[in-house]
């Protein structure tokens, strides 16, 4: 039986490894702070509010970014805003290895932040739209899968360089490693060609205004799934992100572990969380949008507050890693074909770019909601608390949300 990636043709493909590479590259760049951050609490004597600042401010930003990169990828094209958006993150992520105070970092994270939103409005729609509908969940889920590699590929990095370098320089360098992601744009303008449906609504975009399409999302017809997505947006990465930015600090802090310590229980959750962005792939093509969603909350909810609330010992915290990071990324990973049979392809970017990064935005407030309360109850208790709640949203949405599995692709509302 031919598998479901021979099945694509060889631009179908170029176009899947394109957004794959986008999404590790993207996850790499993000991640990079995530590893810094005991080390500015110490070198900077930064608190873990401002660091709980920092992250949230760079989601926010992610936002904006991904709502104005959906309405862009409607109408001058998905594959333009994809290289923009990566060479945008790149630039900034680089340029903050050169900053000297919680402001200018600040500054540089929430710039850097405007195109790692801006990433997956592109890349979810434009992978979304080239393969066939049979085998979208799969696509798309798998395409995701790049953001445990790029996570991996910053946690390497990081045992890298810290390993051979001061930890007063090793962060520096460890964010010079971030201007990298701009070499794919130069392969990118070579080999990615832009989906038919874009071009087929070429009339459409015409006729039509920016602001027109906007107002689109809020009509009658769209506006319950406008509302469904962003709350399931907001629901699975308000938890993701509390767990991406807080578990290096809850390892070294909270578990008392060395960096070579920490790197391995983050190689398991990471590990984890691949399996979780291809497998539930894989389950949303076979059990559905909503099914899997829901599976995939409940996993998460009940894990996160294991890992967290019980005194379990080392052994047993580092196999919990692995479905902990299955379940946290099998949210995300039906997100991208969903959203993209959720909305015509007239309006497509920038609904799914609206609703995911609306979401996004909600979901940013939880890191520093974490810091913040972790003040009083402490770490392990705050990101528990905060995660489940988080995870408890989604798994209410996905009892509501329409079946879009197999569904083709429409083009008008």
């Amino acid at each position: 039986m031919q598998s479901w990636y021979s099945s694509m043709a060889p631009d179908q493909r170029r176009t899947f490894w394109a957004c794959f590479l986008g999404w590790a590259l993207d996850a790499m760049d993000v991640q990079l702070f995530a590893f810094v951050i005991p080390t500015l609490l110490t070198v900077w004597g930064m608190s873990k509010s401002e660091a709980g600042i920092i992250g949230t401010a760079a989601l926010v930003s992610s936002a904006i970014g991904g709502i104005i990169a959906g309405l862009l990828a409607d109408r001058i094209g998905r594959v333009q805003v994809l290289k923009l958006s990566i060479l945008w993150f790149a630039v900034f992520t680089g340029l903050s290895a050169f900053t000297n105070s919680f402001h200018q970092l600040l500054l540089t994270r929430t710039l850097q932040g405007l195109g790692f939103g801006g990433e997956w409005a592109a890349g979810a729609v434009l992978i979304g739209e080239a393969v066939d509908k049979r085998i979208r969940g799969r696509a798309v889920g798998s395409v995701q899968s790049g953001w445990p590699v790029g996570y991996a590929a910053a946690a390497l990095a990081y045992w890298g360089i810290f390993s051979l370098l001061p930890e007063h320089d090793a962060w520096r360098v460890l964010f010079l490693v971030g201007i990298l992601p701009g070499l794919l744009v130069v392969w990118m303008r070579r080999n990615i060609q832009e989906s038919a449906a874009f071009e087929a609504a070429a009339a459409y975009r015409e006729q039509t205004s920016v602001a027109a399409n906007f107002a689109l999302i809020f009509s009658p017809k769209v506006l319950p799934l406008t509302v469904m997505a962003s709350l399931m947006a907001a629901g699975a990465l308000g938890g993701n992100y509390t767990i991406l930015t807080w578990l290096v600090t809850y390892l070294r802090q909270t578990q008392g572990l060395t960096v070579g310590m920490t790197t391995m229980y983050l190689a398991v959750n990471i590990f984890g969380s691949f399996c979780g962005y291809v497998g539930m792939a894989y389950l949303s093509d076979g059990l559905g949008r909503r099914k899997t969603f829901a599976l995939s909350a409940a996993g998460a909810t009940l894990t996160v507050l294991a890992y967290t609330q019980f005194h379990l010992p080392l052994g047993v915290l580092l196999l919990l890693g692995f479905p902990l990071g299955l379940f946290q990324s099998g949210i995300v990973s039906g997100m991208g074909a969903c959203f993209t049979e959720l909305f015509p392809t007239q309006i497509r970017g920038t609904a799914g770019g609206f609703s995911y990064n609306f979401g996004r935005g909600i979901g940013s407030l939880v890191p520093a909601g974490v810091g913040m309360t972790s003040i009083s109850v402490g770490l392990a208790v705050s990101i528990g608390i905060w995660a489940a709640c988080s995870y408890l949203v989604v798994f209410a949405v996905a009892l509501f949300l329409p079946e879009t599995r197999n569904k083709e692709l429409e083009l008008h509302v």
